[in-house]
């Protein structure tokens, strides 16, 4: 009965609403305990000494609440969903992604730097997690190697591939999955910067995820999405300004690419790109201030990533985050419609 109940297969609604306040609960009440035991430990956030001189107050401020993030969308998935192969493979993907920005949380703290892991190490960590996924994805769970666009037009990336051993390797897919999913991460890893702003806008985009799995008649997909989302609201009542706790890479990174995952397993990957259009817009930031910088010797932005840009022309950060949220939601609503287009 209990187990009907949750998983409730008459009443998919039902385990979508629940899982994401059942998610939030979770996370909210596990929080100040985590935080407690990092403060306690002494492990705190390592501030760039080149950003915004009003964020050195942040310096020490507990990290890696992405450990408890990750705990609130596990526990409400094991709770509320069956475990297919397909969301086997997306909560895989994402606890691996989050297990590596644990390592470079870590490796920062440990080293008492705001640096974690080489630049070759993360992409190292990011080409054996997105290979192995995609992989999967095309032999276990059956995904097409394919993507789908605007209008109708499907490009098959699978025509190159060939055969080892009875296992499909569509190479063209493979690397365009890398850099969907090496990309989110990266991309919401620099959306980071600002109490409440990744929380805020993973969560709009969960949402939206939530809703095309679930349109998509994949219940299972909807409910990790929306336990997601409420993973990042439950996170927010301790993350708002001012932070008692950041979620440090191993949230950033693990959240950015259960969205990527999400992406590829409902076939939503061009559609979920402008989902996440304010990702996109942070990591376009910072490539273009570097290639502005190495070429010209100017810079384009007062500052890369794009948030730090209004601060220095005086936003205050609350006006930064909310503004950013707002303009998440507009992407996300854009990015649904078109789904509907694709369909």
């Amino acid at each position: 009965m209990l187990t009907n109940l949750l998983v409730g297969s008459q009443y998919p609604t039902y385990q979508v609403f629940v899982s994401f306040f059942v998610s939030c609960l979770i996370t909210a009440l596990l929080m100040p305990s985590f935080i407690r035991l990092m403060r306690k430990d002494g492990i705190g956030q390592q501030v760039r000494a080149d950003g915004p001189q009003t964020h050195l107050v942040k310096q020490g401020t507990p990290t890696m609440g992405g450990v408890i993030i990750l705990a609130g969308m596990i526990l409400t998935t094991v709770l509320f969903a069956r475990w297919t192969p397909d969301l086997i493979l997306c909560v895989a993907a994402t606890i691996a992604t989050g297990l590596l920005g644990l390592l470079d949380d870590v490796e920062s703290v440990s080293h008492g730097r705001s640096l974690g892991l080489t630049p070759s190490q993360k992409m190292l960590g990011l080409i054996v997690i997105s290979v192995s996924f995609c992989l999967l994805a095309v032999n276990w769970v059956g995904v097409p190697p394919t993507i789908t666009f605007p209008g109708g037009f499907t490009l098959d990336l699978g025509v190159l591939g060939f055969s080892v051993g009875g296992v499909s390797v569509p190479w063209l897919y493979l690397i365009f999955v890398f850099l969907l999913l090496a990309g989110l991460s990266n991309a919401v890893n620099l959306t980071d910067g600002l109490d409440g702003l990744a929380g805020g806008t993973v969560m709009v985009v969960m949402l939206a995820m939530s809703m095309v799995a679930f349109s998509y008649d994949e219940i299972n997909l909807s409910v990790f999405a929306a336990a997601s989302a409420g993973a990042c609201v439950g996170f927010l009542w301790h993350n708002c300004y001012p932070a008692a706790i950041f979620m440090g890479d191993t949230g950033s990174l693990a959240l950015g690419a259960g969205f990527a995952a999400l992406a590829v397993l409902t076939k939503t990957e061009v559609t979920s790109l402008v989902m996440g259009g304010l990702f996109i817009c942070e990591a376009l930031s910072v490539m273009l201030q570097v290639i502005s910088f190495k070429t010209t010797g100017k810079r384009i932005f007062l500052m890369a990533p794009l948030h730090h840009h209004f601060e220095k022309k005086g936003w205050s950060e609350t006006k930064v985050v909310i503004r950013f949220w707002i303009v998440s939601a507009m992407f996300a609503a854009v990015g649904f419609a078109l789904y509907f287009q694709l369909r």
